[in-house]
């Protein structure tokens, strides 16, 4: 194991994972050590101290450990590798996530993957209010409860919700699905109620195991657009 320090940020790890302690290391060292992979592949962030932009923009296939919990925009624009957190994740983590995964042990506040293309993001927790807004491809498996107008504007991808879903899910919702084993506090704009065949269970079970989880996809229902919101409607023209 190596422990590196703000002048030692780019060493490489000699035996076991790169260990950064941010007590006493910039976080903007850190960031640069992560995309040149300059500690090899298996990284430990210890004293994280819920600084902000921890771990953001890797492009590396390496692994990434945050030991406490982290501020805003964690794994933010992440493309490569795994982040973990094992405590909890402030505003917009893995905001614009374009692949690889993401895991937060505890909570998450809003925005969480806001805009993301692609990837996956697992929250064993409760995700604060618009959890997934506009996201484009990314999938969310939330092990607990979502806050209000979560997936606003979802044009793709699956938000798994293993717990109850806040006021106005899904409001002008695209094609992104929408799983939600709880209740639902209310339904957006366009947003709707939809059968949950085969195809769909295949798909959750296949969400839930990529999340370690083991809930029943039986147990959830389907959300996604009833498609009245795609054209122009002249009825509708003094409300646009």
């Amino acid at each position: 194991m190596v422990t590196l320090t703000a002048p030692e940020a780019t060493a490489p790890a000699l035996d076991g994972p790169t260990v950064v302690d941010l007590a006493g290391a910039p976080v903007r060292d850190l960031n640069q050590a992560l995309h040149q992979g300059a500690g090899g592949q298996s990284w430990t962030i210890t004293n994280p101290g819920g600084k902000h932009s921890l771990a953001v923009g890797i492009n590396a296939d390496v692994s990434v450990t945050i030991e406490g919990h982290a501020g805003y925009y964690a794994a933010g624009m992440h493309q490569k590798g795994t982040v973990e957190i094992t405590g909890n994740a402030g505003v917009g983590l893995a905001e614009n996530i374009m692949s690889g995964t993401v895991h937060v042990k505890g909570d998450a506040s809003q925005s969480a993957a806001a805009t993301g293309h692609g990837g996956l993001v697992v929250i064993d927790g409760n995700a604060g209010a618009r959890c997934g807004i506009s996201m484009k491809g990314v999938d969310i498996v939330v092990g607990g409860n979502i806050g209000h107008m979560s997936a606003f504007m979802a044009q793709a991808g699956r938000l798994v919700v293993c717990g109850d879903a806040g006021d106005a899910l899904g409001d002008s919702i695209y094609e992104a699905r929408i799983y939600v084993k709880g209740t639902v506090a209310s339904l957006g704009a366009d947003c709707i109620e939809k059968p949950l065949r085969a195809e769909h269970l295949e798909e959750l079970a296949d969400l839930l195991a990529a999340a370690g989880r083991t809930d029943n996809p039986a147990d959830f229902k389907r959300y996604g657009s009833a498609r009245n919101l795609y054209h122009f409607h002249v009825d509708n023209s003094t409300a646009y």
